[in-house]
C-alpha cells in the first residue's frame, strides 16, 4: 500500500476582528485512506496575543495513512473559535484546505469563513454574542449546498506541512 506522512503545525490565525483565538481541527478523507497513526482531529489552546493580531498556537499535527487509491484525499477542516472574557465561546470561521500531493515542506495558507444569518439574527449576535452555525460540519469540504449559504470572508490560518510518499510509484503516481 502507498503511504502518506504529513507532519506539521497549525501556526495561528490572522486577520479576525477580535483576538483570543482557538482551533478545532480535523482531518477528512476517502473511503481506500486508512489511518495508521497519529489524530485526526484535535484542539489548540486559546491565544490572547499581547501585540498585533496574529494569533499562535504552534499546533502539533503528525498523521500517517496507507492507502490503495487516490480517490478522497485527505483534507483539513478548520473551526475557528474565540473566546470572550466570560470564557463563553462563537465560532468565527470555518475553513478547509488539501494536503498538499507533492512531497516536501509546505506553508498553507487557509481562509475561513462563517454564514451570515437574517438582520435580526446579525443585530442579536453583535449584542448578546453567538451566531449561526452549520448543522451539518460536513458542509465545510463537501462542496454539496454550500453554494446555498450566504456567508462572509473571515480571517486566514496558517499552516507548516511536511509530507512524505512512500510507494506511490508503484501505483502509477510520480513524485
Amino acid at each position: 500500500m502507498a503511504e502518506l506522512h504529513v507532519i506539521g503545525q497549525i501556526v495561528g490565525a490572522g486577520g479576525f476582528p477580535h483576538s483570543s483565538l482557538f482551533c478545532k481541527w480535523g482531518v477528512h478523507t476517502g473511503g481506500a485512506w486508512r489511518l495508521l497513526s497519529g489524530l485526526k482531529e484535535g484542539q489548540t489552546q486559546v491565544d490572547v496575543p499581547q501585540t498585533g493580531d496574529m494569533a499562535y498556537w504552534s499546533h502539533p499535527i503528525d498523521l500517517h495513512y496507507a492507502t490503495k487509491g487516490l480517490q478522497g484525499w485527505p483534507k483539513i477542516h478548520l473551526q475557528v473559535w474565540q473566546q470572550d472574557s466570560f470564557g463563553r465561546c462563537q465560532l468565527y470561521g470555518y475553513g478547509y484546505c488539501h494536503i498538499p500531493s507533492s512531497p516536501g515542506h509546505h506553508r498553507v495558507s487557509c481562509v475561513t469563513w462563517r454564514p451570515l444569518g437574517s438582520w435580526q439574527e446579525q443585530l442579536a449576535q453583535m449584542f448578546v454574542g453567538g451566531g449561526p452555525q452549520l448543522r451539518s460540519p460536513d458542509l465545510i469540504y463537501s462542496g454539496a449546498d454550500r453554494y446555498r449559504l450566504h456567508t462572509e470572508a473571515m480571517g486566514t490560518v496558517e499552516l507548516e506541512l511536511g509530507v512524505i510518499m512512500r510507494h506511490f510509484d508503484k501505483y502509477g503516481v510520480e513524485n
